[in-house]
């Protein structure tokens, strides 16, 4: 049905900024790029909004899902959004009334038409880019997946946040001629003690930094991905592990202090840490015995696969788990920048399958993850086939539409069509997407 676009009155889709951990997910997922945000918030631009509600199911707080039904021409502005600290209360019918004079009808929740799906050539007879790999990243987890707890602490939870205590804090990137402060990676371990906080590969976390922002409101909790598998980093003990880069630039290169990345770099053995969550409940692996995981990451997009890998690496040593194939394929600018070099050159190559690729190696062509898939084509076609095979991308929201459309190159040119393999991966909940 065509959009109505004379309602005088609309539901209007909003964000909760008490409860919303800024992960990003919305925004990544909106078709129509309906939602922004600056430093703080995540907003929607009613303007642009036209209900398809493809927000609603993947966000890990229910954030998303709230609404306030205001006269169309009175309709929150972005700017004001970006300024609020919690919703507004919803209007009476009479402060409606004196906000949009006579201009009061019936609510109403604009229908549009579905969205076309995106064509099998990535490009559009004018040669602009219509190719859209949101649309192809799963919101249900794989069938076989464990059950995952979410919401256990937080804003609006019972237990407002959780205590956690440092119990280790390691560089995970080298120090060398070329490494500065701007890849200072590190493995973060945070214990629990007695407060039950159960997780799975690929659930992220909140953390509260102390203090208050330029204006003097308390600190907005900055979300990670948990990098320890569910039986710990320690297995048996009530703890996990984080991947945090430590930010010292914004992505326009102006040098800006992370507040959560910073605070955490510096935390000690000892010092204890204020935790929400934990969240996530779609990327999530497989249970399935002889499933197989392809990994695709960039800089600390490894947390989640360091997590998979690990448990994967667990089951195999006690001999009662035979899984499928494991690739990853993992992406830095250059060897120093990438997290856990070390570890991961000493996994055995019968175990694990790994890619590297450098994009400013002096000396060396730039390589980016999406070569790399396109390199192994031969190997990634029959997994593209395989119920049981699920893929994962995390790392920066530049590197998400080049892997999916590298996936696409090579189902393509080996005779498969996309349309259909893309719309299985969505359904089967077996392509995830996670970029910032």
């Amino acid at each position: 049905m065509t959009a109505t676009t004379q309602a005088a009155v609309i539901k209007q889709h909003l964000i909760d900024p008490e409860i919303c951990i800024r992960c990003n997910t919305c925004e990544a997922i909106c078709p129509v790029q309906a939602i922004t945000h600056d430093s703080r918030n995540y907003v929607v631009d009613a303007e642009k909004c036209n209900w398809c509600n493809d927000c609603i199911s993947p966000c890990p707080t229910g954030s998303i899902d709230n609404y306030r039904t205001m006269p169309r021409i009175k309709a929150y502005s972005l700017a004001e959004q970006l300024t609020w600290d919690n919703l507004p209360a919803e209007l009476s019918a009479a402060e409606r009334a004196a906000l949009a004079g006579d201009a009061v009808g019936e609510v109403v929740e604009v229908e549009v038409e579905p969205a076309a799906p995106a064509p099998s050539d990535p490009t559009d007879p004018t040669g602009q880019t219509a190719f859209n790999s949101a649309q192809y990243g799963a919101t249900i987890p794989p069938w076989s997946a464990a059950h995952a707890y979410t919401n256990l602490y937080g804003p609006k939870a019972a237990e407002k946040t959780v205590t956690a205590t440092v119990t280790g804090n390691v560089r995970v990137t080298e120090v060398g001629k070329q490494a500065g402060h701007d890849y200072d990676t590190h493995h973060i371990v945070l214990d629990f003690g007695s407060m039950p906080f159960p997780v799975l590969e690929g659930q992220s976390i909140g953390i509260v930094p102390p203090g208050t922002d330029d204006k003097g409101r308390p600190h907005h909790a900055r979300q990670y991905s948990i990098a320890s598998p569910r039986n710990g980093e320690r297995p048996g003990y009530n703890n996990l592990s984080l991947t945090i880069k430590r930010v010292l630039e914004d992505h326009s290169g102006q040098p800006v202090r992370g507040v959560a990345s910073n605070f955490m770099c510096d935390l000690k053995v000892g010092d204890t840490v204020q935790v929400i969550g934990p969240f996530g409940t779609s990327f999530l692996m497989p249970n399935h015995p002889k499933s197989s995981i392809v990994m695709i990451c960039t800089g600390t997009g490894s947390a989640p696969m360091r997590a998979m890998t690990e448990w994967r690496r667990r089951l195999r040593a006690s001999g009662k788990f035979e899984g499928g194939k494991l690739m990853l394929f993992f992406g830095a600018r250059t060897q120093e920048e990438l997290p856990y070099f070390g570890p991961l050159q000493n996994l055995p190559k019968d175990f694990i399958d790994i890619e590297f690729t450098f994009s400013r190696t002096p000396g060396h062509p730039k390589r980016y993850v999406q070569d790399a898939l396109r390199e192994r084509a031969a190997d990634l076609v029959p997994l593209l086939q395989d119920p049981n095979a699920c893929f994962y991308v995390c790392g920066l929201k530049a590197m998400e539409e080049g892997v999916v459309l590298a996936l696409h190159d090579v189902a393509t040119q080996a005779g498969l069509d996309w349309d259909t393999v893309g719309a299985a991966l969505k359904r089967e909940g077996r392509l995830h997407l996670e970029t910032y």
